[in-house]
């Protein structure tokens, strides 16, 4: 379960055409592929967290990217990656892409105004301010104060422009007209525009400079309309969670459901603001708008500056990744695309990649395309709260029935490739009369053992068996779905290629990631580390692995390799393992006497498919 989740939206960061694109005008727009065009360098760290790996990186673009830099520099996913698909037919604005992220779909579309506002919302406006109107048409934000910029100045008139989006836009001059007071015009007018003309938002947009050279400032302010109903956010804070904005979050949720505000200046301020959260101890939601990709570059078309402000990205996601905790969680995603290589300079209907590392999402996951954006929402969630379902199996007592009764020990097995399910049903019957402590199966039949046992007896069965090089994914899967069919009780086989290629790091880490998974359900895990294989020093070392991952046991044996257990590994084992760990000693085990050598050097279970 995670402390601290950090979710990033690099605003404006599409993936390529949504499949509704064409009814937005959108067809072909792919805004990933359009500022890797003009990337001049590896994106190394955004490519650790899968943005290159997409499966929607189709576009010919991406593909001469990859090639330029080199995949060599360009390293592979460390944890969940994948695109989502907007469910909501409002739009593809920056409101409603934040909504749906935070959880909550829109079905009806927000107001445009393709042609300009109609005269009872300027008449308001004059009302409002006191100033006449300029321009009042769908604009470029650059555009309006490069073409209107004078006679605002002289007039002292709101210059009034609108977009694709649902936004009604109000640039002033910051000597003509003060920022609080530019400010308090649109707090007004966001208050009259409800019902049919409750636009997404009501931004200010100041500007300063002289004839020909206005530009506008990091003074921006977006006063949006509330979210129909709940979001995390709300469901967050009344769970006693922090909940904190960076960037225009704020102002997106009308300041809903917020613990914390920082404005920033742009991406830069807003970079340095996580970081400084990064150092923080907090328990909930930091949540980031970098705004500077779309309004500084997606909207003016300017690929090049895109690129950069990307670049700038990836170098601080280095030390972002860095600072993560083990209970941190960290997720990058956008809000809707701005292709600035297409004529439009609106927003794109696009999917958004979603990048995903940290607490339980650290091992290489590809979820493909996922309709909703709204699974953000339900990550965050259960990241901060954990899993909604209870444990399936409660703890039980792993001490040997009667400890001068071999039979107590056993885990009574068969994992025979020929055995047959009537094979598995003796298997249970003689365990039961034996009073052993589980029968050790085939995965392909724990779902029936499990309804043929009917709670007498535990259930265990092997995952990575025999050989252990599965990805972690695979295991990981294999566990849970076992669990789910019944099984209590895991053995793992762990990756000895890994171990014998130097790579214990991440040995190591893969045996915590599947005792997690394991625990989360409440079964347990037995560690196989297949011995015959092993150095001395190997067989240390994995006894450490095993021991800091929280498995219950360590397991000699697969009974599938050149050797079975021997006393002296299990003695050696027992050495190197608190009591924590128990040891269960498994191939060649075929009478009592072995049985009760393996005891006697410091086993608790005995792997065997029978005891003579």
């Amino acid at each position: 379960m995670a402390k601290r989740v950090f979710l990033i939206i690099l605003d404006s960061l599409g993936a390529g055409s949504a499949p509704d694109a064409a009814i937005f005008g959108d067809e072909g727009s792919n805004t990933l592929a359009a500022v890797l065009s003009g990337c001049k360098k590896p994106l190394t760290n955004l490519s650790r967290m899968g943005l290159l790996d997409l499966d929607v990186n189709k576009d010919p673009r991406i593909k001469d990217y990859i090639a330029r830099t080199g995949r060599e520099k360009l390293p592979h996913p460390i944890g969940t990656y994948g695109s989502l698909r907007e469910e909501s037919e409002g739009g593809k604005d920056s409101t409603i892409g934040h909504w749906e992220i935070a959880g909550v779909v829109s079905v009806k579309p927000q107001p445009t105004y393709p042609n300009g506002f109609p005269e009872h919302i300027t008449e308001k406006l004059k009302q409002i301010s006191g100033r006449g109107i300029l321009c009042n048409l769908p604009y470029s934000g650059t555009r309006a104060i490069a073409d209107f910029g004078d006679k605002h100045v002289a007039s002292g008139d709101l210059i009034l422009y609108t977009s694709a989006d649902s936004v009604l836009q109000i640039a002033a001059h910051e000597d003509v007209i003060p920022l609080e007071e530019l400010y308090r015009i649109c707090r007004e007018i966001r208050s009259y525009l409800k019902g049919d003309d409750a636009v997404g938002r009501v931004i200010a947009r100041p500007f300063t400079g002289t004839s020909g050279n206005y530009e506008r400032t990091s003074n921006r302010h977006d006063f949006a309309v509330e979210a129909p109903s709940s979001t995390m956010m709300d469901h967050l804070l009344k769970e006693g969670f922090d909940v904190i904005s960076i960037g225009k979050i704020f102002d997106l949720f009308a300041g809903r459901g917020f613990t914390e505000k920082n404005p920033t200046k742009g991406n830069t301020d807003g970079i340095s603001k996580i970081k400084k959260y990064l150092k923080k101890d907090f328990n909930g939601l930091c949540f980031a708008n970098l705004v500077d990709f779309d309004m500084l570059y997606g909207h003016r078309n300017n690929i090049e500056g895109y690129a950069k402000a990307l670049s700038e990205f990836d170098d601080a996601l280095a030390e972002i990744l860095e600072d993560l905790r083990e209970d941190d969680l960290l997720i990058i995603t956008a809000d809707h695309g701005c292709d600035p290589s297409t004529e439009s300079t609106d927003h794109s209907r696009e999917q958004v990649p979603v990048l995903i590392y940290g607490d339980g999402h650290k091992v290489p996951c590809n979820i493909g395309s996922i309709l909703g954006f709204s699974y953000i929402s339900q990550t965050v969630i259960n990241a901060l709260e954990g899993p909604v379902f209870g444990k399936r199996f409660e703890e039980r007592d792993l001490n040997p029935k009667d400890r001068s009764d071999v039979m107590t020990y056993v885990d009574l097995t068969n994992l025979k490739v020929v055995g047959t399910e009537d094979d598995i049903k003796a298997l249970i019957d003689k365990a039961i009369a034996n009073r052993c402590m589980s029968v050790c199966i085939q995965p392909c039949y724990v779902r029936s053992a499990s309804e043929y046992a009917a709670g007498r007896i535990p259930i265990c069965t092997v995952i990575g068996f025999p050989n252990g090089y599965n990805t972690t994914a695979t295991k990981i899967f294999e566990a849970r779905e076992a669990i789910d069919n019944g099984a209590s009780e895991i053995d793992m086989v762990v990756n000895v290629a890994f171990v014998k290629s130097g790579r214990m790091a991440e040995v190591a880490e893969e045996i915590k990631l599947i005792a997690d998974a394991v625990h989360e359900k409440g079964a347990i895990l037995k560690v196989i580390i297949e011995t015959c294989y092993l150095t001395e020093e190997e067989k240390i070392a994995l006894c450490k692995a095993v021991e800091d991952s929280g498995a219950e046991y360590i397991k000699t044996s697969t009974g599938f390799g050149t050797q079975g257990a021997t006393v002296e590994d299990v003695k050696l084992m027992r050495a190197n393992l608190s009591d924590n760990v128990r040891i269960k000693a498994a191939g060649g085990i075929r009478t009592e006497e072995a049985a009760r050598q393996m005891i006697d050097a410091g086993a608790t279970r005995i792997g065997a498919s029978g005891i003579s």
